[in-house]
């Protein structure tokens, strides 16, 4: 067993992991030279060779603990026939939905249309060697808002809209729940051995909407995910103070809390669970001084418990690779 297996798995706290979300991307220039010849983003997520490289590529230059695969969060709407593309300097837009062509949408379509992701992890697999190679998936409520919303809700959301056709959320919410779970076991039958579930617009529910949006859905799937014997990481980004609702109530392996969650509360309210990340990706633009005070803060307040070293969200794009060593090497120092 790998060293972030054993922190998640048996709550070992003699060693640090660390990875980074977004390790695969924009601020490594083999990453960028790749993607100017691949301008379809959706293409590029299914090229099994060039998602191979794309994942591998931080490992190569970095001393981590595990890959994440390259991919992303809207192939289960991409599998489930809805179209999305990638604008740029804007993010995705998707189509609009055409509920009875998605209901009509069986597993082995699904399968078929994903299967280039499913072949990119088992030929990343063969090359990971020790280390763990991160699956993940959106989590329900997040993916319902993109597939109804038809864009980021950063740029404009209205849930009430969406709230007005009670039964469509329904539907919808049921067949994204299902086709979340086939697209996990999918990528643990081809080789991830951690899944991380990203409900990245938890942050816009309400008090009164939380349980049925956030904590039901992410419930089933950590439910499911533990079936796979695989463990489960959990982001649910932005819900503040109920993360310790969430973490007891959803019981994943392991939680990832966000840079606006004080680590001080989340070191003292989320207990029997593994915590990951925190630190905000836009401290890795400050001088090493600043870099230095902040990493060390965190391995220092989690010190007692396991933890994984990682950030509140992903890594920005304007980050020096240089800077990247520079924390890897903290972590792996502290003693």
């Amino acid at each position: 067993m790998n060293k972030l297996l054993k922190c998640i798995i048996d709550k070992n706290n003699s060693y640090v992991p660390i990875w980074f979300m977004r390790q695969a991307g924009r601020y490594l220039p083999e990453f960028m030279e790749i993607r100017e010849k691949n301008t379809n983003f959706i293409n590029l997520c299914l090229n099994p060779e060039l998602v191979k490289d794309i994942t591998l590529q931080p490992l190569e230059r970095f001393n981590l603990d595990a890959a994440i695969i390259f991919s992303d969060i809207l192939m289960v709407p991409f599998g489930l026939g809805q179209k999305i593309e990638f604008k740029k300097g804007f993010g995705p837009i998707l189509e609009n939905i055409d509920l009875e062509k998605i209901l009509k949408v069986e597993e082995k379509n699904f399968i078929e249309k994903l299967s280039p992701v499913y072949k990119a992890i088992s030929e990343t697999k063969k090359l990971t060697g020790e280390k763990s190679l991160i699956g993940f998936v959106g989590a329900p409520w997040t993916i319902l808002v993109y597939m109804l919303n038809k864009q980021s809700p950063k740029k404009d959301f209205n849930f009430n809209l969406i709230k007005k056709n009670p039964n469509l959320i329904k539907t919808l919410l049921k067949k994204i729940e299902k086709f979340i779970c086939l697209h996990i076991k999918k990528q643990v039958d081809a080789g991830a051995d951690i899944i991380q579930v990203f409900d990245s617009w938890a942050g816009l529910l309400s008090e009164k909407d939380f349980n049925e949006f956030c904590l039901e859905p992410n419930l089933k799937i950590v439910k499911f995910i533990k079936t796979l014997n695989v463990p489960a990481i959990c982001f649910p980004r932005g819900i503040g103070k109920n993360y310790s609702i969430f973490s007891s109530t959803v019981k994943p392996d392991c939680i990832n809390i966000d840079y606006e969650i004080d680590p001080n509360w989340a070191n003292n309210n989320l207990n029997n669970v593994v915590i990951q990340g925190g630190m905000d990706p836009k401290v890795l633009l400050e001088d090493k001084k600043q870099i230095e005070k902040e990493t060390k803060k965190y391995l220092e307040i989690f010190s007692k418990r396991p933890y994984i070293f990682n950030l509140g969200h992903g890594v920005l794009p304007q980050t020096k690779p240089e800077t990247i060593e520079f924390i890897i090497n903290l972590v792996k120092d502290n003693k």
